[in-house]
């Protein structure tokens, strides 16, 4: 049976990251908008991110919904999957064709 510490392996992941500094609950947040801006102002003020600030918010977002899961309720992710979009516009990436 998994402890408790190796089951909380992604919640240390969220709030830990070496590449961002999150501010807290940001992914409780009911604005797409606010998410996306809270994002993008963590991922430009990192100096410990490896990659562009662009592909670093994208990816903690991404991370956040993939260990969310089966767990996430349909409108919890919808306002994050339009975070991604938020996230796009403020970076001026294109959204990408289904």
């Amino acid at each position: 049976m998994a402890t408790n510490k190796q089951k909380r392996w992604s919640q240390r992941v969220t709030q830990t990251s070496n590449a961002l500094d999150l501010e807290q609950g940001v992914f409780s947040n009911d604005d797409p908008r606010a998410i996306a801006r809270s994002l993008k102002r963590s991922a430009d003020q990192s100096d410990r991110r490896q990659s562009s600030a662009y592909r670093s918010a994208m990816s903690m977002l991404t991370f956040y919904i993939n260990r969310a899961g089966k767990n996430l309720a349909k409108e919890r992710l919808a306002k994050l999957q339009a975070a991604k979009d938020e996230l796009r516009a403020l970076y001026a990436k294109g959204k990408r064709p289904k």
